[in-house]
């Protein structure tokens, strides 16, 4: 999908392009990334680089334009694993931006392209557009840490309970989302340092005060994922040993069981062979050897309790 807005953070739509507006692309189609190739002139290598779920966040300048590739968080229930992270690129010239992303992301939905609460507000300039994704990228990311942590904590009170790994694999599942996030939000923090000591891009007054943020902001996004992962890895190998002492207690149980009821089947065992037993003319036979076997039942029933192994 290809919207064209007439400034940078977008709110009026535009039919064609024009010099100094804004090119969003979300998810393009064949046909769209041919038409971004021969209409404004993006490198095919440079779609393919951004399009590309591996690639690593960077800067990269020529003559005629200039690239910032950012990794943004994506949601993502049905895939796996709910939380992944993207690449998200900024391809630069003197007379358009386009930002193109290969999933529909919060960062910049296609429905609500704004990146600000007041439509009207304008972005100072490219680099204050790129601060602002990456503040909104950060926010993003502290948002689904939140529902991380949620999300881990149910799986914590079933796997309090559990003998099966299926909430261990849903424990790994997190693990993995921490693990992008990581990565991401380091590799980000890389991109933004360059962008600061960069001679080409001036940084003004209202830049400087929202770099602190976005810097702020990212580094709180690092320390949370590190801290949840850090948790996580140990919670991984303590629940790995509850669940084992789990099967350990039902099996003791079911073993406890067996004993149980290996003594009414030996003493019918006994009583119900076809030899002598000096009780077949005995009219209470039958009961007293049922009543025998009940109670010598009781009894191992009541010295398994006393032992807790019941």
């Amino acid at each position: 999908m290809i919207k064209i807005f007439r400034s940078l953070g977008g709110y009026v739509e535009l039919s064609q392009a024009e010099k100094g507006c804004w090119v969003n692309v979300n998810s393009p189609a064949k046909d769209e990334i041919i038409t971004l190739i021969n209409d404004f002139l993006i490198p095919a290598d440079v779609i393919q680089d951004i399009l590309d779920a591996d690639e690593r966040p960077r800067i990269e300048y020529d003559d005629d334009w200039s690239l910032v590739i950012l990794r943004i968080p994506v949601a993502s229930p049905n895939n796996g694993v709910p939380f992944y992270t993207v690449p998200l690129g900024i391809f630069m010239t003197n007379d358009y931006t386009v930002t193109m992303c290969s999933a529909s992301n919060e960062v910049l939905p296609s429905t609500e392209p704004s990146l600000y609460r007041e439509h009207y507000q304008k972005a100072a300039d490219v680099l204050n557009f790129i601060l602002k994704l990456s503040l909104r990228s950060a926010n993003i990311y502290l948002k689904y840490l939140k529902q991380i942590n949620q999300q881990t904590a149910i799986i914590e009170k079933d796997l309090e309970k559990s003998i099966r790994n299926k909430e261990l694999t849903k424990l790994l599942r997190m693990e993995k989302c921490l693990v992008y996030f990581i990565t991401s939000l380091r590799s980000n923090e890389i991109v933004l340092a360059k962008l600061k000591n960069s001679r080409k891009n001036p940084i003004s007054e209202i830049n400087e005060d929202l770099f602190e943020d976005t810097l702020i902001e990212n580094k709180q996004a690092i320390d949370m994922a590190q801290i949840y992962s850090d948790i996580q890895s140990g919670m991984m190998d303590a629940f790995a040993s509850v669940i084992s002492n789990n099967l350990n207690v039902v099996m003791k149980q079911l073993t406890s069981i067996s004993i149980i009821l290996m003594i009414p089947t030996l003493i019918a065992s006994l009583y119900g062979m076809n030899v002598p037993n000096y009780m077949e003319h005995f009219k209470w036979a039958f009961p007293a050897v049922i009543f025998s076997s009940g109670l010598m039942s009781y009894i191992g029933v009541l010295m398994f309790r006393r032992k807790k192994w019941f």
